[in-house]
């Protein structure tokens, strides 16, 4: 073995163990003992006449994992291996020698296991042994190797399987590089671990293609039905969608992988959750049959997600909706990319090199030359950049039909608190109780708590300042039961609190959590069934019947007929986050609780208890999405903030971070920022990537880049970071590109 252009790296695994002698004498691997069984347990002298007969052979009468001794492939002797190593400075590709018994099955695009981590010197008889066994893809066939040193041998082809090709591991490599990351890391997360049951199994035969539907819904939108035509009659139209409010989004989505799929090309669908997936599931099956697409999510189990892969790798299927992870899948004669809710959190992926599953649309889109369609009832500053560039083209409906399609909207801001005087005793504001009563009469209504759990936070009722641990700083929470605070951070109970600044020891809840709305609203209406739905328990749907449903943001279940109104409650908690995206997230949290509503015609009213003045409220009155992210976008350009310019975070302990930087040959038009230190995090808490462990001190360094200059300063932060796991003895450093929060 050797890597193109290094020294090769493989060996017999553990010398000198019990197993590793019998591997090097008898022909059998270290891992799964004797082939034939029986020689572990003869005695001395029949392990001694083995070894001596085994020598003495012109070819091994087994199939020792080194291959010493055999014959080579007589055509392309050498195979290229990508190997499942994730760090930066082994991202390249290794040359193996093919023994001939392996030819056939050793065809590029299977899964291999090779010997890695030897050195030179342990070479024997032509091969080069030693290291342990790691898996790998053959990547492809050679006749000779550029490496003039001998070579290792495959050890193993897993499965004939042809799993990667060149479609699949371009678009890795170009995610990789855009995320400054390795192949190896990225084909983890795009193909599935194998199952080897599923694969036995034969796939089911394509079925032909269906016929042109109808635009149906599309109808509604000002260029939906040219949409729909384009797509049906091979074309390649790109477009960004801001959905009318209600439930057909699913069956427009359909509609449009019917119609990719009519012109003889495949579709794909990526969906921020397992419930969005089984909507767009159900609409799919309502409109083409069984047996036209796959869905492939982590729910499904590892048997069934590796079968529908492979139905999809072999054609058999050419549809595909699914979760973030379906963003790679193999999907033949690509015509169609679409993405639902790209502002979702859940579509950026959390292991490295963290991608984000619309920048890899785009890239697919880019590379297949395919459609692309990026839809929602919001809209991101990244999907409004789309269509300022003319890449995309905006797919709205007119105002008349928003009008049609959207609910009453009203706001109940500071001054009309301060004027209210059931506000200042209750939970709700007056016209939010008036709301509720008058929508329990014709069915649901929904009521969003940005916060989960009883009283999240607390602080002092006389000058508002927040209740803190005495013990590490951190907030005190509310429970259920008694009148003792919890600290959020180490758990302690504090039972005597009183506030450090004016010495007053009442308390007011800053932000109520789900369950202690629910608690008050089940007081305030005791005839009426309250139900919850949050991160412990989400409700998928709700019956039509009169109900009270609490929800977190994300977590709203969907109302059979639509809810008759909607609360959206504590609107500056999410307004006021110190975050460049807080107004964006809260107006796309408000439209899709909004969005499940029925319209105004029908009595549908959403009650936003939030100040009327701010933009992001503004756009939610109006419905228009769009603008408010056309609005984003030129300040964020006028500042010089992604997604106008290309960033990326440096995260480590401070002298790492001034190392990094130091030693990483920037762009010269890269602009760092910082760095500056990040909160610490606190014993017990659980650690998100990238955050530093708990009690450490780490730094972040933002850099950034104008237009164009992306891939370059990817390349550079991943050199530098290659460099450094090259060398061991560095403290480690955390590099992401495009974060999710920069302040």
């Amino acid at each position: 073995m050797s890597p193109t252009g290094a020294p090769g790296l493989a060996a017999c695994s553990r010398p000198g163990s019990a197993v590793s002698g019998l591997c090097e004498n008898a022909g059998v691997s270290s891992e799964n003992g004797p082939e034939q069984g029986g020689a572990q347990d003869a005695p001395p002298e029949q392990l001694a006449l083995i070894r001596e007969t085994v020598r003495k052979a012109k070819t091994p009468r087994a199939k020792p994992r080194t291959w010493r001794g055999a014959a080579l492939a007589k055509e392309l002797p050498v195979a290229r291996v990508l190997v499942d190593k994730g760090v930066l400075h082994l991202d390249r590709y290794f040359d193996y020698a093919v023994p001939e018994e392996l030819d056939a099955d050793a065809q590029p695009g299977v899964r291999v296991r090779v010997r890695f981590g030897a050195g030179r010197h342990r070479v024997r008889d032509g091969r080069r042994e030693g290291g342990g066994l790691i898996d790998g893809f053959l990547v492809e066939r050679l006749a000779e190797s550029d490496y003039a040193g001998p070579l290792a041998a495959l050890a193993q082809v897993v499965s004939p399987e042809r799993i990667l090709d060149e479609e699949l591991l371009g678009l890795v490599r170009a995610v990789a590089d855009r995320y400054a990351g390795s192949v190896a890391d990225v084909l983890q997360l795009a193909v599935p671990p194998r199952n080897a049951r599923a694969e036995k199994r034969a796939s089911p035969p394509p079925l032909p293609a269906p016929p042109v539907p109808e635009p149906g819904p599309w109808t509604r939108y000002e260029q939906g039905a040219a949409f729909i035509a384009a797509l049906a009659s091979g074309g390649t139209p790109r477009a960004v969608w801001n959905a009318l409010p209600g439930p057909r989004w699913t069956d427009e989505l359909a509609r449009a992988v019917a119609a990719t799929l009519a012109s003889g090309r495949g579709a794909l669908v990526v969906l921020p959750d397992g419930r969005a997936v089984a909507r767009a599931d159900a609409a799919l099956t309502a409109l083409l049959g069984e047996g036209r697409h796959a869905v492939l999510t982590a729910d499904a189990g590892p048997e069934k997600r590796y079968a529908e892969w492979l139905a999809v790798r072999r054609g058999a299927v050419r549809a595909v909706i699914g979760t973030r992870a379906a963003m790679f899948a193999p999907v033949r004669d690509l015509g169609l990319v679409a993405l639902w809710d790209d502002g979702d959190d859940s579509h950026g992926e959390p292991h490295a090199p963290q991608p984000h599953a619309r920048e890899v649309l785009l890239l697919r889109a880019a590379q297949d030359r395919c459609a692309f369609l990026l839809g929602g009832w919001s809209c991101t500053v990244e999907a409004a950049q789309l269509v300022e560039t003319g890449w995309a083209r905006p797919l709205v409906a007119a105002r008349e039909q928003v009008r049609a399609a959207a609910p009453l909207v009203r706001t109940v801001g500071d001054q009309d608190l301060a004027r209210d005087e059931a506000a200042r005793a209750a939970r709700l504001p007056s016209l939010a109780w008036q709301t509720v009563r008058d929508g329990l009469r014709h069915g649901p209504v929904l009521v969003q708590v940005p916060r989960r759990g009883y009283v999240p936070r607390m602080a002092c009722a006389a000058c508002r300042t927040p209740a803190r641990c005495r013990h590490c700083s951190g907030p005190l929470e509310g429970q259920e039961s008694g009148s003792a605070l919890r600290c959020g951070w180490c758990g302690r109970e504090e039972g005597a609190w009183s506030c450090p600044e004016c010495g007053a020891v009442r308390l007011r809840a800053q932000i109520v959590g789900a369950r202690r709305t629910a608690e008050e609203l089940g007081r305030a209406f005791p005839a009426v069934p309250v139900r919850t739905s949050g991160r412990e328990h989400v409700l998928d749907t709700v019956s039509e019947a009169p109900a009270l449903v609490v929800s977190t943001p994300g977590a709203e279940p969907v109302a059979e007929g639509g809810y008759a109104a909607a609360l959206l409650l504590d609107g500056w908690a999410m307004l006021g986050r110190p975050d460049l995206r807080a107004g964006e997230d809260a107006l796309r949290r408000w439209l899709a609780a909004a969005a499940l509503v029925r319209p105004q015609s029908a009595g549908g009213t959403v009650v936003a208890v939030a100040e009327p003045t701010l933009r992001p409220v503004q756009a939610l009155v109006r419905w228009d999405p769009a603008g408010h992210a056309l609005r984003e976008l030129a300040e964020r350009a006028e500042l010089g903030f992604p997604p106008v310019s290309r960033m990326a975070a440096v995260v480590g302990p401070a002298e790492a971070v001034a190392g990094f930087l130091g030693a990483v040959e920037l762009p010269r038009e890269a602009e760092v920022l910082g760095p500056v230190p990040l909160p610490v995090t606190p014993p017990g808490r659980p650690r998100r990537v990238g955050a530093p462990p708990p009690g450490e001190h780490w730094e972040r360094a933002l850099v950034r880049v104008p237009p164009g200059r992306g891939a370059a300063l990817a390349g550079a932060l991943k050199a530098a970071q290659a460099a450094r796991t090259a060398r061991g003895s560095d403290p480690a450093v955390w590099v992401r590109i495009d974060p999710p929060d920069i302040g």
